[in-house]
């Protein structure tokens, strides 16, 4: 998949503690640790699916992103709710339900490695067009996911500023996955720190 040239994350509005939170903001580098008191908080991440958590070879097998199943392990281990905001066609169900379980359905044919994709993590929170106008980059899908994490503080991650600039002019903390001199993903201690501000 072709990115867009970089244009960086808006800000989210949060206060900022010097490089606390570095990697979530623009212009800036993810070097900084999060205090080891950090409370665990309420976040929920989102995530987009292809070439964020899943990468497809030339052959259309498909299988994890370099460190996202390390990382979707890390989330787990500190009981950090995750979900997945992705285009998928309208028509593969009248349901987020049925559209997802046609998404595993998909990606599960062609899988590639020993270690499955952890659909399990993301339960219910997979979130899906119901049309064709609902496909990101339209504001609809990101909408949703937000009432669904009532007070928590909403995370998203993807691999196109298109994505990410759209998620945080809706309140997302939003950090643009795969750039060089970054962490592949959101450290998740920052996440914890981040999610001591939800309520």
């Amino acid at each position: 998949m072709n990115r867009p040239p970089s244009r960086g994350l808006r800000r989210t509005g949060l206060a900022v503690l010097g490089a606390l939170v570095a990697s979530a903001l623009p212009g800036t580098t993810a070097s900084a640790a999060v205090p080891a008191d950090s409370a665990r908080g309420c976040a929920v991440v989102y995530f987009d699916l292809g070439e964020t958590l899943v990468h497809t070879d030339e052959d259309d097998r498909t299988g994890y992103m370099p460190g996202a199943a390390a990382y979707l392990r890390e989330l787990r281990k500190r009981h950090i709710e995750v979900g997945l905001i992705t285009n998928v066609p309208s028509s593969w169900g009248s349901t987020d339900a049925e559209r997802a379980a046609a998404l595993k359905k998909e990606v599960d044919s062609t899988w590639k490695g020993s270690v499955p994709f952890a659909w399990k993590d993301f339960g219910n929170r997979i979130l899906t067009p119901r049309t064709e106008a609902e496909r990101k980059p339209a504001p609809t899908l990101w909408k949703r996911a937000k009432a669904q994490t009532h007070d928590c503080r909403p995370v998203y991650e993807a691999e196109t500023a298109e994505e990410t600039d759209v998620a945080a002019s809706l309140g997302y903390v939003a950090y643009q996955t795969g750039r060089p001199g970054r962490p592949a993903y959101l450290p998740a201690r920052v996440i914890e720190w981040l999610a001591r501000g939800s309520g």
